[in-house]
């Protein structure tokens, strides 16, 4: 497995991300840890999860940090794995918050329920948009600093705060994300290929891309008005069945059949091919739905299959 280092970090990684929503939502601690030993076994090496994680189960999330803590206790692997967690979401309790204040204790929760002395890649989940830039940086300098942390990133940040955050931290010597985790596939291209990334390019930024799937969609699983009620996920994907959506399923047959590939393995390999994209984030509960993305890194797709992907997704 060839590994790619995050950049601006000494962080090796594996080229595919596993997202940990999944952790004791749709799997229960037993199933989360057969996943993650089989993701790990195949050399697969960054686990991503965020505090609140599944907050839409039991009101607080912090489930699937619990469940990879216990998992790293038990397997005594801290050291050849790489985590990633989040810090900001809102849940039932809370709106969204990074003020310093809910940084420094929220981090020491996320590393109490990790059971881990520090947490690899720290984002910021989602922006309150009234928390002033320095005092979110400050807080992360301060963790930095103790040992807690080693490197941030960011997700759902307005391009124009985000730009911010590197002005500031350019001007007053606070750290920088060295990452950005936005919401990019090929259903969902214009936001992140028209605003976000010029400034990934600017700030050299490596790309974790959410939701890689189009949470299901790109599976090819859904290809009947029928088929959206028989899964958790069906109804919020359905907006996809359009004329472009159909159109860009037919794309992924056509070259999932010229490389005896499954649509959801060509879809992560579009994203590879994407050299801003360092490791697609993708969630699996299922050691056939593991398959599936251990064969993105290792299919190299051609101009021809590119341009179809492209011209059906544009």
């Amino acid at each position: 497995m060839n590994k790619v280092t995050i950049k601006n970090t000494d962080l090796e990684i594996a080229p595919i991300n596993f997202g940990g929503n999944v952790l004791g939502w749709t799997l229960d601690e037993k199933a989360s840890f057969e996943i993650l030993d089989k993701f790990t076994d195949a050399g697969f090496n960054f686990i991503d999860t965020a505090d609140t994680y599944s907050w839409w189960v039991n009101g607080t999330g912090g489930q699937s940090e619990e469940i990879i803590g216990k998992w790293l206790k038990s397997r005594g692997n801290k050291n050849h794995v790489v985590i990633a967690t989040k810090v900001g979401s809102e849940t039932k309790e809370h709106g969204f918050d990074i003020s310093k204040k809910y940084i420094l204790k929220s981090a020491d929760e996320s590393l109490q329920r990790l059971g881990v002395d520090y947490i690899d890649l720290y984002y910021t989940h989602f922006d309150d948009n009234v928390t002033p830039v320095e005092e979110t940086l400050s807080a992360y300098d301060e963790l930095i600093k103790a040992g807690k942390i080693r490197y941030i990133a960011a997700s759902n940040l307005s391009p124009a705060r985000l730009t911010q955050s590197f002005e500031v931290a350019e001007k007053s010597g606070l750290p920088k994300y060295v990452a950005l985790q936005p919401h990019y596939n090929l259903v969902e291209r214009h936001t992140f290929e028209t605003d976000y990334a010029a400034l990934v390019e600017q700030y050299n930024l490596s790309v974790f891309p959410y939701w890689s799937l189009a949470a299901g969609f790109l599976t090819g699983k859904y290809r009947s008005e029928e088929d959206f009620d028989k899964t958790v996920r069906g109804g919020s994907v359905k907006k996809y069945f359009d004329d472009r959506g159909k159109s860009i399923l037919k794309s992924l047959d056509t070259v999932a059949r010229k490389h005896d590939a499954k649509q959801a393995t060509v879809a992560l390999a579009w994203l590879l091919a994407n050299p801003l994209v360092t490791a697609p984030i993708v969630s699996a509960t299922s050691e056939s739905q593991l398959q599936t993305l251990f064969a993105a890194p290792k299919l190299k797709l051609d101009a021809e299959d590119l341009a179809i992907l492209n011209a059906a997704s544009k």
